[in-house]
């Protein structure tokens, strides 16, 4: 006879079950499609540029414009596929803000391009459309896709942030010796003094700023040395207008990166380069200690070293008077020329500006480098502009979030550096092109022309994506413990006695 369903079964015909492990919550998303969709987005948004700056210009409008637009997305799409391969928990938004400024840089050489062979086809001799060499944007696309290619070797190899920070006294010599070179190696040929400064190392069919590099390497050492170190920039100092000072003993870093931004400044002659990398320093130490004291320390030290090479250096001294009053030395060879050229492109401009195609961007000598931004400030508008920095402003915040985000020291004081780099450099860009500080000469991160920004500025975003993957990603969960039977059910065995 069954037994009724509703009453419980005899003791003996128990069976033991098997508890359901908890669910725990389900893993975050990782956004990958929003980024590919982002990623579609600035193609379509740099193919409808493209036709507004030939359709100004009176070009023809081919297919090729089609072309160009879906080549860029493939391209970005292989970066994109490597990110969701070697990356899946990577910030969404930076390759998509990196990839539409690197775009926005290419619409704005081809428009260059444009106006410079205007001008040789009104006058061959222009030494101005000479000297520009053009057109450039075939090269710039050469040297997108090889920095895409390294940022997907980037990420191939470093599956990991942290085993970067045994290698930093290794980066941190090869960044000095990279940011030191072009000034101590004393042959024209190899080390040529360009725009007045000494950033370049030419070679056969190429040329290389190593300082885009070092800053990379750089930033690695300092965050590795300040973790290792931590204690020696904490140590208590004496207390003075409310501030805890460091003990002299333990400054010496700050001194040895004092000098070797002042031998940039001086040797080279390259404010940019010293300032980013000075200024790059101090917001590590900052962020390491927070302790204000080390800023205002390390600024009284860099404006100190810059009053003392004003004296005694006659091109720095050029570069204030430029910076000063531009107009005073607008007919000298090297002066103020481009500086009172790109404010006259800049007010022309407006708050709308002329239109993609409809300006004169090249009334600005090399307007290709870091006077890049002007010509975006002339055919944009100031509302143009700014939505470029706000893009720029983006990309730094969502670097300085993954900062924020992961859990080792390392990795925090290593993006937050890389972040602010960045945003630093775009600073001594635009505040240099506007007459904010001296001009600087450094390039214009993704926007300029140049095969080494965009090689170092591709790489610094796969090493943020990777800190930020690593600050996104779940974490794992604990292993089980080994469960122990009760003592009353463990096996016994029996162990004969030793005669």
């Amino acid at each position: 006879m069954s037994q009724p369903m509703n009453q419980p079964s005899p003791p003996g015909d128990e069976s033991p079950t098997v508890a359901a492990a908890p669910a725990g919550p389900p893993p975050p998303p990782t956004r990958r499609t929003t980024e590919l969709w982002l990623l579609a987005f600035s193609a379509a948004l740099l193919s409808i540029a493209n036709i507004l700056v030939d359709a100004n210009q009176e070009a023809a409008l081919t297919s090729q414009i089609l072309y160009n637009g879906a080549a860029f997305l493939a391209l970005f799409a292989a970066a994109h596929f490597a990110v969701r391969k070697w990356a899946p928990y990577a910030d969404p938004l930076i390759l998509p803000f990196a990839a539409l400024l690197n775009g926005l840089g290419l619409v704005m050489i081809h428009r260059i391009d444009l106006a410079m062979a205007s001008r040789l086809e009104i006058n061959p001799e222009d030494w101005q459309a000479v000297y520009y060499g053009g057109p450039l944007v075939g090269r710039q696309i050469l040297w997108m896709v090889i920095g895409v290619a390294f940022f997907i070797l980037t990420l191939w190899r470093i599956k990991d942030h942290r085993p970067l920070a045994k290698y930093g006294y290794t980066c941190g010599l090869v960044g000095l010796v990279a940011l030191a070179l072009p000034g101590i190696i004393p042959f024209q040929s190899i080390a040529p003094t360009i725009n007045g400064a000494k950033i370049w190392l030419t070679f056969p069919g190429f040329s290389i700023q190593p300082g885009e590099f070092a800053k990379i390497l750089l930033t690695i050492f300092f965050a590795s040395f300040l973790v290792s170190k931590r204690e020696l920039f904490t140590a208590a100092g004496r207390t003075f207008l409310r501030m805890n000072w460091p003990r002299a003993r333990d400054m010496a870093p700050l001194f040895v990166a004092w000098g070797a931004s002042v031998g940039v400044l001086v040797f080279e002659r390259d404010l940019g380069t010293s300032l980013l990398f000075f200024g790059m320093v101090l917001v590590m130490l900052y962020i390491a200690t927070e302790r204000a004291a080390w800023v205002v320390l390390g600024l009284t030290l860099f404006v100190g070293g810059c009053l003392v090479a004003y004296q005694l250096f006659g091109h720095v001294r050029q570069r204030i008077a430029n910076w000063i009053d531009p107009f005073a030395t607008y007919d000298e060879a090297g002066g103020g020329y481009q500086i009172v050229q790109s404010l006259f492109s800049l007010g022309s401009g407006g708050i709308f500006g002329s239109g993609l195609g409809s300006g004169r961007p090249d009334i600005v000598p090399e307007p290709h480098t870091d006077f890049i931004t002007v010509g975006m400030g002339e055919e944009m508008g100031f509302v143009g502009l700014s939505a470029v920095l706000i893009l720029y402003l983006l990309l730094v915040m969502r670097g300085l979030r993954s900062a924020l985000a992961v859990r080792d020291s390392f990795g925090k004081l290593m993006a937050g550096g890389l972040a602010f780099t960045l945003g630093f450099q775009v600073f001594v860009v635009v505040g240099g092109v506007t007459k904010l500080i001296p001009a600087t000469g450094i390039t214009a991160p993704f926007l300029s022309y140049g095969g080494s920004s965009l090689l170092a500025n591709y790489i610094l975003i796969a090493l943020l994506l990777r800190i930020s993957d690593a600050a996104r990603r779940p974490a794992a969960p604990p292993k089980p413990k080994p469960k122990q039977a009760p003592i009353a059910e463990a096996h016994t065995e029996m162990v004969a006695r030793p005669t």
